[in-house]
């Protein structure tokens, strides 16, 4: 959404009724924080407005792991945090940026809740919430020591690293993986281990500098800044910085009258003249978030892409392409897709058969890879011109849960190889692929990796999987999709998309039908392999579990 011109005055939603404020959700007491302090901070509970009476009170959202949250669990649905959105045409790029939003205002102004109660009101699987806290710069000794007196200006422009808050900021938008610091506010320090995050349908991206530069403002798509009294973003500070930081009264009002003040009223109030619009009360005003939240789904409606269905009117009548090996049709791989295929195979004999094709397909994939000269001496003193892998190492990742099925037989041929694993479910309701669990073990972008799916159809999981590894800086012509069968269809896809990765399989079939199932195909691989019911609706492995 283009921003409108900036105006002396922003358009300022309505204030909410009279009973309704903006009050947080109350922090855990850390049982380390002295007594005397805990009892500071309860008593700046009574402090706070009420929070409004208007609607049902929401939900904390809460986290599944200790670092930053890979999903968040709010009172409507699981919305996962570190996920890709199915936004890639059939050429393997991005058909549209994220959604960008701003949310400034001063500290403890609400932001955060605000962009908390904004990611429940969507209802969006695929969100990013960023804060600008993460991107303070590193402390010089000297800055260390101010710090620790509360004399260092953490409020002014100069404390935050805004060529990595932009930088960051960038690349999410166009989809690709960035790494994010962890900022310690009771050390003033970055953590040593970086957080990663992937893009999203949306990215939020809150703090009290988030229009404080022009570069920074280009990248957003909507500007909201979250207005709140000054005296209840004191009380809030003080509650927060004594209960979750440490801190004690003195020092934390001592900073707040040196700089936090002066520097709202320098450079964060100014701010509020470029907001699309501002938000008086902040998470009180629920009217003025519901608003929001409408105007941000027509703009999503707008980035909406069927990638399914792109896939399959693409490449049509296309001769296969070079980079496409299929293991030579013998009389005894004949035999084997027979005997699988058949719908009255009994599982014992699926599994065998299928046992038999993966290692003969891992065996056949493993000729592709680079290997170099070298001479070795025979045990009869003479030496043998032979060939030894020119790589660092070989990783499998499996695409859940039919994938994990050709593990054992890389592993029987390749020693001491990594696995990883990558888990792509299709959405019920759209139709389309989602990523909702990676694994990949680390420095795979110096190994040769062999992707594994049983079944491609459109190729829609496979070219998600292939983004994945891109992301994490594996080479194109270093990655290889392995599948016991494909259909035309996704082999053209990944192929167009990704023309440097090796695709390999024991057969190619012509078709899929109208529900993206291929014809005449093989199946549930993963129901006939381990033995589940199969779908309601019948449909083949890569549309229930790994849409590929």
């Amino acid at each position: 959404m283009a921003a409108p011109p900036a105006s002396a005055d922003a358009p300022r939603l309505p204030p909410p009724p009279a009973a309704a404020g903006d009050g947080p959700h109350r922090p855990a007491e850390r049982s380390e924080t002295a007594c005397e302090d805990r009892s500071n901070a309860e008593s700046l509970d009574r402090l706070l407005p009420p929070v409004g009476t208007g609607r049902s009170p929401r939900k904390r959202t809460t986290s599944q792991c200790k670092s930053e949250p890979p999903l968040l669990r709010t009172s409507k649905r699981t919305i996962y945090t570190a996920g890709r959105p199915p936004w890639y045409n059939e050429h393997g790029t991005q058909s549209k940026e994220a959604f960008a939003i701003g949310l400034g205002g001063g500290s403890a102004s609400g932001k955060t809740t605000v962009a908390r109660m904004i990611i429940e009101a969507l209802d969006v699987p695929w969100v990013v919430l960023l804060s600008m806290d993460s991107f303070y710069k590193v402390l010089t000794t000297q800055q260390q020591e101010q710090a620790a007196h509360n004399n260092f200006n953490f409020d002014h422009p100069d404390a935050f690293d805004f060529d990595l808050i932009v930088s960051t900021l960038k690349k999410l938008k166009q989809g690709k993986s960035v790494k994010v610091p962890v900022y310690d506010f009771t050390t003033h320090s970055r953590k040593k281990d970086w957080k990663t995050l992937y893009g999203a349908n949306v990215i939020i991206f809150e703090g009290i500098m988030a229009f404080a530069d022009k570069t920074l403002l280009e990248l957003l798509d909507m500007k909201i800044f979250v207005d709140t009294d000054s005296d209840i973003r004191l009380v809030r500070r003080l509650r927060r910085d004594i209960s979750e930081r440490g801190r004690d009264i003195e020092g934390v009002i001592k900073q707040y009258n040196k700089f936090v003040k002066p520097a709202f009223d320098q450079y964060i109030q100014p701010t509020m003249r470029v907001a699309d619009i501002v938000v008086p009360w902040g998470s009180g005003n629920t009217v003025a978030i519901d608003l929001i939240v409408q105007h941000m789904h027509s703009q999503l409606e707008e980035r909406e892409l069927s990638v399914r269905a792109a896939l399959a009117s693409a490449h049509q009548c296309h001769p296969l392409p070079r980079t496409l090996s299929v293991l030579k049709s013998t009389p005894q791989v004949r035999g084997m897709h027979t005997i699988i295929r058949d719908k009255e195979t009994s599982r014992d004999e699926f599994i065998f058969y299928s046992k038999r094709l993966m290692r003969l397909l891992i065996e056949h994939a493993l000729s592709f890879l680079p290997f170099q000269d070298c001479v070795v001496q025979t045990p009869q003193g003479q030496d043998y011109a032979g060939k030894c892998y020119a790589g660092k190492q070989i990783t499998g990742v499996s695409i859940l849960r039919a994938g994990e099925t050709m593990e054992p037989a890389l592993r029987a041929v390749c020693k001491d190889v990594r696995i990883g694993t990558i888990l792509i479910q299709t959405n019920q309701l759209t139709g389309e692929p989602e990523l909702h669990y990676l694994r990949l073990p680390k420095d795979i972008s110096d190994d040769h990796v062999i992707l594994m799916d049983c079944t491609v159809s459109t190729g829609a999981a496979a070219m998600m999987a292939v983004r994945v590894l891109l992301d994490h800086d594996v080479p194109e012509d270093k990655i290889f999709l392995l599948s016991l069968l494909m259909a035309e269809m996704g082999v053209h896809s990944v192929a167009y998309a990704f023309p440097r990765v090796r695709i390999i399989t024991t057969a190619v079939d012509k078709r899929v039908n109208d529900l993206f199932r291929i014809i005449p195909g093989i199946g549930n691989f993963g129901d006939r392999y381990f033995g589940t019911d199969a779908a309601p609706d019948g449909s083949d492995e890569e549309e229930v579990a790994s849409t590929s």
